[in-house]
């Protein structure tokens, strides 16, 4: 028990807390970190395009580079991006926490200036930094997984590695949710096979997940054994209400979140990890400078991409089962840059609005329909110019 002021409170130790406290000591900000377990070991496999991770990741926190994508979706596409596994007990080393001070504690109430633990301890804080991740619910859209970790010889069968691969041997009929089978090397010797439900309201469960693997993998022709080791995942790809980008008039009130917390995952995706990276240095840069941190995660043309993203989440969500695969066979058609610049540009709105105008012209009519009428309930207004969307107001 006790009060204590700081410069930076980091609350939560996954990947983008971890990062913010590592990143801002680095900047020689005085940083206490708060988790009830903080050296609990990572499990979780993470992924990313090579090019969005940051110039200062340790290159030893990289397992396998993927040098050309592949995914399926009605056909074979080819990706121009690199795609890589971080080797997660690596990154969780090479996120060094020296020079921070690390409290295991739970915290019961937090703002934007205090944090209160269950021990009865004060900490006050210059800037408190929330990155404790989002809370389960039936309300949110999740994404679900199950997969295996196969050794290369026998995972060969199975045709990857792929991104995607939509093909339905998975043996549900062509009315179930449809799923995809993510095949990356973890390593020089293993692979991890995952089926996985990119997004749903409810997403699929595990259970079921299990018996599409299992059926997928037998029809190809991929030995299993029983005793493969078991990735089972589910999260909330939406920001938990009000702990978000939320608005001027309730920011001073509350932490700045970050990573998921903060809703800086892709909704239609489901990937941080790569920009809560990237979003780290920044935070420690500005917090060092004395500059509004909240404004560094959430400028203006990055608020506006979100929009967009969340319109791209409710057009996967009411697509039907049938329509899921040539959705995907017509993102994968577009040019890479602006592939790149939906799943990756959170600061380009028109890169990201080309994208979907462009997918919206090439999708069959009916899939267009469902686009288009996801869209417009939430379309940011234009106030009659063009350019109402591209930095302009907030």
């Amino acid at each position: 028990m006790g009060r204590e002021h700081t410069q930076v409170a980091v609350l939560g130790l996954g990947p983008a807390g971890r990062a913010a406290a590592s990143r801002l000591a680095a900047a020689g900000v005085h940083v206490v970190a708060v988790d009830p377990s903080p050296d609990r070991r990572w499990t979780p496999t993470y992924a990313a395009w090579e090019d969005e991770l940051p110039g200062w990741l340790a290159p030893e926190a990289v397992a396998t580079r993927t040098e050309h994508a592949r995914a399926w979706a009605v056909g074979e596409h080819r990706l121009d991006r690199t795609y890589v596994v971080l080797d997660t007990p690596a990154l969780q080393r090479s996120l060094d926490l020296q020079g921070v001070r690390v409290v295991a504690g739970t915290v019961v109430d937090a703002d934007a200036h205090r944090v209160d633990l269950a021990d009865g301890t004060r900490l006050d804080a210059d800037l408190v930094l929330d990155a404790r991740g989002t809370r389960p619910s039936p309300d949110r859209a999740a994404q679900t997984a199950y997969g295996l970790v196969v050794e290369n010889d026998r995972a060969a069968a199975a045709g990857g590695p792929w991104f995607m691969d939509w093909r339905r041997d998975h043996g549900a009929g062509p009315d179930a949710v449809p799923s995809f089978l993510y095949a990356v090397p973890l390593d020089a010797e293993h692979t991890l096979l995952e089926e996985t439900c990119l997004v749903g309201r409810p997403a699929l469960g595990l259970d079921e997940l299990r018996r599409r693997l299992e059926r997928r993998l037998a029809a190809r022709g991929v030995e299993l054994r029983g005793d493969e080791p078991v990735e089972r995942v589910r999260f909330s790809v939406e920001a938990d209400p009000g702990t978000s980008r939320g608005t001027r008039r309730t920011a001073a009130d509350r932490p700045v979140a970050l990573g998921a917390r903060a809703g800086v995952m892709h909704p239609a995706t489901g990937y941080s990890v790569a920009v809560s990276l990237r979003l780290a240095e920044d935070v420690a840069r500005a917090a060092a400078g004395g500059r509004d941190v909240r404004q560094v995660v959430w400028p203006a043309p990055a608020r506006r991409v979100q929009q967009l993203r969340e319109m791209g989440l409710t057009t996967l969500l009411r697509l039907p089962a049938a329509g899921v695969e040539r959705f995907f066979a017509a993102f994968f058609a577009l040019p890479p840059a602006r592939q790149r610049a939906y799943l990756s540009d959170r600061t380009d709105p028109r890169g990201t609005m080309a994208a979907m105008l462009r997918m919206a012209r090439t999708l069959p009519p009916a899939l267009t329909v469902v686009a288009v009428g996801s869209a417009l309930p939430r379309w940011p207004r234009a106030s009659g110019r063009s350019g109402r969307l591209h930095g302009e107001g907030a």
